[in-house]
Formats: structure tokens, sequence, C-alpha cells
């Protein structure tokens, strides 16, 4: 009885030591901090993001979503430059392109690793179950959804390829 009462504690132990979502801070594209524990009650949508991509056209669904809701929905674009080097940008540059050609007015962050040895805390978080507590994953290639709940628990990973505007997307975002 003892040993069991000291396993469940230590397991509560580790549980409280994991990191959330909402643990986060990030720099904005422009260099400013972003908290994530700002997004507490909302669905919330990462995404690795890329200028050169024959995804790129995503941006503009991304960006159709974020105006239409807006009010349960955050989309956080992570540009990163980890596939066929199609995110070679500067922020300015980043910046630039997404506004003119695309006029994306979601939250985009600095330009980060989002595989490999150098991957962004963020997605390490993402992509492995030991830290998020739900799944693992790998990033297969740019313009990755990952769909964050109004707990700030990861729900689901959705494909590259997979629109924006998919009738998955629509439901999870619609959901209560």
């Amino acid at each position: 009885m003892i040993l069991m009462h000291l396993l469940l504690l230590a397991c509560i132990a580790g549980f409280a030591q994991s990191k959330s979502f909402y643990d986060f801070k990030v720099k904005t594209l422009e260099g400013k901090d972003f908290d994530f524990s700002t997004l507490k009650g909302k669905k919330v949508m990462v995404v690795n993001t890329a200028s050169k991509c024959g995804n790129t056209p995503q941006y503009s669904d991304l960006e159709d979503l974020y105006e239409k809701y807006g009010d349960l929905l955050v989309i956080i674009g992570f540009p990163a430059n980890n596939f066929g080097q199609q995110e070679p940008g500067s922020a300015t540059e980043i910046r630039t392109f997404c506004s003119e050609k695309y006029g994306v007015t979601f939250p985009l962050m600095q330009k980060i690793s989002v595989k490999g040895d150098d991957m962004h805390p963020v997605y390490k978080w993402l992509t492995s179950k030991k830290e998020n507590g739900v799944m693992d994953s790998e990033v297969e290639w740019n313009f990755q959804k990952y769909l964050i709940n109004e707990d700030g628990k990861l729900f689901d990973v959705i494909a590259p390829k997979v629109k924006p505007n998919s009738d998955k997307i629509l439901a999870w975002i619609t959901s209560k």
C-alpha cells in the first residue's frame, strides 16, 4: 500500500513537471515576445511555413480561416527552412512576402528549425508523446498543422497536403 502511494506521488510529481503548451514563450518575426499562456481558452493551429514551397498557397487558406474564425482559433506560423531550403528569407523578406502576396495577419514567429538536432523546443513538445502526453509525430514537410485544444492539449496532427479549410479541420474548429 505504501509502495502504491509512493508510485502515485511520483507519477503526480512527474506530471506536474511536464511542460504545457502554455509554458512556451517565443519571439515574433519582428523579435517581440509572444507568450503562449495568452492563448488559454482558444484553439490553436501551429503550422511550419515556407515561402517557396508547393504548399505555400495555403497561406491564403490559413488567412481566410483566421479572418473567419479568429474568435475561436489562433493560427501561429513558424517559418522553417528544413525542407528543400524553401524558406531562405530573412524576417523582413518573409513578412513582406506574406503580407504582400497573401495578406497574412495571423501571428508569424521567428524562423526556427522543426526537426533535427536544432529542433525548437515548441516542436520538441509538439512531436514527442513524452513531452505532450498525447502522441509522437514527425514533421513531414512544410505546412504540417498541429491542432491544440482550448485546454492546451495536443489534439491532432494534420498532414502538409491537407488544406487548412478541410472538412476535418473545420469540424474541429467549430466543435464545442
